[in-house]
């Protein structure tokens, strides 16, 4: 541990104390750098101190990298056992390393000092460099330090003095550079750092990076380092035409090449193309300043950090590429998995769609098989009383009138069911065309009670049709015959599905606007069928308005009909701008079908209670 002047610190600040002012040349034992470090070493903030003013570009060199980067420490491994030290151990920790200053490497004493917070823990660490021998002592010779400047002056032109001190000049700071654009596959990153790197080490007017450009595509200026003030920028445009000739000696030549301007003929451009695997990738300019020499040393120099600026270059386009291409397969990959869960969906609802083919087969089987039973047993009535009419089996006229009357009553029954069949045909086929106009619902309800009261009261149920209390009749809007075959579907399969109590139907007006085949009717008529029968479980009851579906095939055979009364009743009410619900609390509770009409015209209230009978001569009391 070098200790060839005292140091010592009972505090730690970001501010280390300053020279006096007469004080223009750094002495040993004066500040140099404040540099916060991470409990693991990494640089956080660096702060320079002293008279003398630092490169501005130091700082953030620095910053992000560990100090044992950018500091060789002397033992190599001095500054990790620091670290080490300054963990187990509450005190300052002395280290010597060589620092990089512009072109050269200067001795440089740190003291590491731990940051502790309450609990007594190591967070951070300040570490103060301190100048281990004057500036002055430096073997410069004519050259400055790159970079440098003392207050009140402006940097000297780069005029160096011998090949070897030139080499020990310049290795350091580009090795430097040779790090910054091999740990990073950033391409920009990369241009930048060569171009910032090289333009302050050879304190040019000028330097950039170019591309490799074709008879398709110009050469693109890709960073440029511009050292004086008032340069016009070239970044991210085309090439100067009159800068191309520089390019094509580079791209023949082995190394970096010195080509005079022609606007300034005594001022030399040196030309260097970057290589990867015998392939130029780029290129590099560097502008001296009027009168400036370039010595072989610093053309080889060029050539070499070319030949790493070239390599990194190379690996940060295969990793571009290879990025793009990841990003390529990785949306392949989404498009092949989006495709594949269309796939899986459109497999889904092929078989959905052949389950539903089979059921609705199957359906189809079963209403063919009871409607058929259906249709048979009206046809063998019909056939079966004629043929004892015709065998003379009647025993007197009476008895004859008897058979005919069976025998028409199977007529009527056999075409009811071919008109059901015709009917659900025509729907299914969009060919039922319903003709739409004013209605007497008074008149409906009668004619209604005259086809179904005599059923009722066969059977021993009561039969009653409860109107609203109105001042005039209720004019709905609908298809009479239609309307009426919707209330005989109804009211017969309540009279057929009870067997005590009865059958009530009712209306109830709702005025309400409804728009409907581009027209507004002033409200809604809901029609009731409630019946007191076997009634229907809440788990069939979705099957009740699908089209050849039976609830209970036993039960159709045993009730006889085709099944298809309900879903007809639907597709002609919705036909007609209503709706159909079915409503049954379960088996043997009885059910209400609802279905609603367009009001065609709104009636006189006097009471919404429903208590007259069709049968009253007018809607008065």
């Amino acid at each position: 541990m070098n200790s060839r002047f005292p140091i010592r610190a009972s505090t730690i600040s970001l501010q280390a104390p300053h020279p006096p002012e007469d004080q223009t040349t750094a002495v040993p034992g004066q500040s140099a750098w404040v540099v916060l470090l991470s409990q693991a070493g990494v640089v956080k903030a660096v702060t320079p101190t002293g008279p003398t003013v630092l490169p501005a570009s130091l700082a953030t060199q620095w910053i992000g990298r560990l100090l044992s980067e950018v500091v060789a420490f002397y033992p190599a491994q001095a500054f990790l056992d620091a670290l080490n030290q300054l963990e187990s151990t509450p005190g300052p920790v002395q280290l010597l390393g060589h620092c990089p200053l512009g072109a050269h490497n200067v001795e440089v004493v740190w003291m590491l000092h731990p940051l502790v917070n309450p609990a007594g823990k190591l967070f951070q660490i300040s570490a103060v460099g301190y100048w281990a021998r004057p500036l002055d002592s430096l073997d410069l010779g004519t050259e400055p330090i790159p970079g440098w400047v003392q207050p009140g002056t402006t940097p000297p032109s780069l005029l160096p003095s011998t090949p070897g001190n030139q080499l020990q000049t310049y290795t350091p700071r580009l090795n430097q550079i040779t790090r910054n654009v091999r740990w990073t596959l950033d391409l920009t990153i990369i241009q930048q750092q060569t171009v910032e790197g090289l333009g302050e080490l050879f304190a040019v007017e000028r330097c950039v990076v170019c591309s490799v450009g074709s008879e398709q595509e110009p050469t693109l200026v890709a960073a440029e380092y511009l050292g004086e003030a008032g340069l016009s920028p070239w970044r991210g445009q085309p090439l100067p035409v009159t800068e191309h000739p520089h390019l094509d000696r580079a791209a023949g030549a082995p190394g970096a090449v010195l080509s005079s301007r022609s606007t300034v003929p005594e001022t030399a451009v040196v030309a260097v193309a970057t290589r990867y695997q015998n392939q130029t990738n780029g290129f590099i300019l560097l502008y001296g300043a009027a009168g400036r020499p370039w010595t072989q040393v610093e053309l080889d120099l060029i050539t070499d950090l070319a030949d790493q600026v070239g390599t990194a270059l190379a690996h940060a386009q295969l990793f571009a590429e290879s990025n793009t291409l990841a990003i390529k397969l990785q949306q392949a990959n989404t498009n092949l998995l989006d495709k594949q869960r269309e796939f899986q969906e459109a497999r889904r609802q092929a078989e959905e769609a052949r389950h539903q083919a089979e059921e609705a087969s199957r359906l189809k089987s079963e209403f063919l098989a009871n409607t058929s039973h259906e249709l048979r047993t009206p046809l063998n009535g019909i056939i079966g009383f004629l043929k004892l009419i015709l065998d003379g089996m009647a025993d007197d006229p009476e008895e004859q009138e008897d058979f005919l009357q069976e025998a028409h009553k199977s007529a009527i029954h056999l075409l009811e069911l071919i008109n059901d069949v015709l009917d659900i045909a025509k729907i299914e086929a969009g060919k039922m065309q319903i003709d739409m106009g004013p209605v007497n619902l008074r008149e409906l309800l009668v004619d209604l009670e005259n086809f179904a009261r005599p059923q009722a009261e066969l059977k021993g149920l009561y039969f009653n049709i409860l109107l609203p209390a109105t001042r005039d009749d209720i004019t709905i809007n609908g298809n009479y015959q239609r309307l009426l075959q919707v209330l005989l579907n109804l009211v017969g399969n309540a009279n057929k599905f009870t067997h005590e109590g009865g059958v009530t139907i009712s209306a109830e007006v709702k005025p309400q606007r409804v728009e409907y085949q581009g027209k507004t009717w002033p409200g809604i008529v809901k029609i009731s069928v409630a019946d007191t029968g076997i009634g229907v479980s809440l788990e069939k009851q979705d099957r009740l308005f699908q089209t050849f579906s039976q609830v209970d095939g036993e039960r159709t055979r045993q009730y006889g009909g085709t099944g298809l009364g309900l879903a007809i009743s639907q597709r002609l009410v919705e036909a007609m701008g209503g709706t159909v619900h079915f409503i049954s609390m379960g088996e043997g509770l009885g059910s209400t079908v609802t279905f609603t009409t367009l009001l065609y015209q709104e009636p006189v209230m006097i009471d919404k209670e429903p208590v007259y009978s069709p049968h009253s001569s007018s809607g008065t009391t």
